[in-house]
Parts: structure tokens; sequence; C-alpha cells
């Protein structure tokens, strides 16, 4: 796809692309530095996905549970995800239709954040990495269900789970839990959409 398709063949991922890139502009320039996102600024101390802040902060703490989905940690970080964004989201998007993309990828930021605070409670997250692995699952399924070749759609799912249990300073819980969502609603997001 295009790049300028991206805005009218995929407007929710242009959309959250285009938030990302906002989010991490804004926490730069107030941290002074493009390596230092959370930490060093007051909105990625507002929307990083962190256990005892969640805890801490009464019913506005669970807002990280989406916001740090839109939050990166540094410029490297940023780039990787907006391209498999870019790249998936934008064929996911084409597939299935703008509602189901969203629920396929707010639902991938809400299990991977709850996975991470059940099973990382202490680990400061950030990233839309847990949101990709849900359309990851979910680009599977529409290989499956439109009679495509789904080798390359799952080797992109073995290679991404690989790279996480083998790359440092990644969030296990954080993937597995997005996937996870991926996993259970693939299949009836990935129908034909005349069907639903």
């Amino acid at each position: 796809m295009h790049p300028t398709q991206i805005f009218f063949r995929a407007p929710a991922t242009a959309a959250i692309a285009t938030v990302c890139l906002v989010v991490y502009a804004v926490a730069a320039l107030q941290a002074g530095s493009p390596s230092d996102t959370v930490w060093g600024s007051p909105l990625g101390i507002r929307m990083v996905l962190y256990g005892p802040f969640v805890a801490g902060e009464g019913p506005s703490g669970w807002l990280r549970v989406l916001s740090a989905a839109f939050l990166h940690l540094d410029l490297a970080h940023l780039c990787a995800n907006m391209l498999m964004l870019v790249l998936i989201g934008g064929e996911v998007e084409r597939w299935v239709g703008t509602a189901r993309f969203l629920l396929a990828y707010l639902a991938g930021a809400l299990t991977s954040s709850l996975a991470v605070l059940a099973g990382s409670f202490g680990a400061p997250t950030a990233g839309a990495s847990g949101a990709l692995f849900a359309l990851l699952a979910l680009l599977v399924a529409i290989a499956y269900r439109r009679h495509l070749d789904p080798r390359a759609p799952l080797a992109l799912v073995v290679a991404n789970v690989a790279f996480t249990f083998f790359a440092p300073n990644v969030s296990i819980w954080g993937h597995l839990g997005g996937l996870a969502a991926g996993v259970v609603l693939a299949w009836p997001l990935a129908s034909p959409r005349d069907a639903s």
C-alpha cells in the first residue's frame, strides 16, 4: 500500500500512527532528548504502564492500560512499531474494515497491558507491540479465511515470538498478552464482512 493510500484505505491505522508520532514528539521535546521519552517527560510519566502507578492512582490509573500503547521508549522503538503498524495494520484494516481493526487493536493493547500487570507488575512498559501482536494473529486468520497462503503470516508470528524471548528489554508478557487477544478474536473478526 502506497503511503498516501493509508489515510484513505486504512484511516484507523493512519490515525493510530499519527497519535503515536505526536505523543513521541511531545514527550521528546518535553524531555529534551529523543531517548528519555518516558521518565524525562511529564507526558511519558502520565502514560507509561507501571503497576505501582496504576494501583496508586485509583480509577484514573487504569487509563494507563491503553495510553501506554501510544507511548514509545525511543526513536528506534517508535520506528519499528510504526513500520509494523503501517505494513500489517493497513492490510488488516483493508481486509476486515475499520471497526473490526480497531476492536482487535484496542483489545490487543488492553490484554497486553493486563498481562504485564499480572505477570510483571513492577516493570514499566510502553509501546504498541502488544496490539501489533493481536493484528499478527488476525493476519493469519485472514489468510486462512480467504484461502491465501498462510506461511508468510505464520512465519512473521513465529519470528516475532522468537524475538520476544531472545531480545533484551522486550515485554514478554505484553507481547504474549496481545497475541492471546488476537488468537481469541482472530477467527470471528476475519470472517467476511458481508456475513456479519
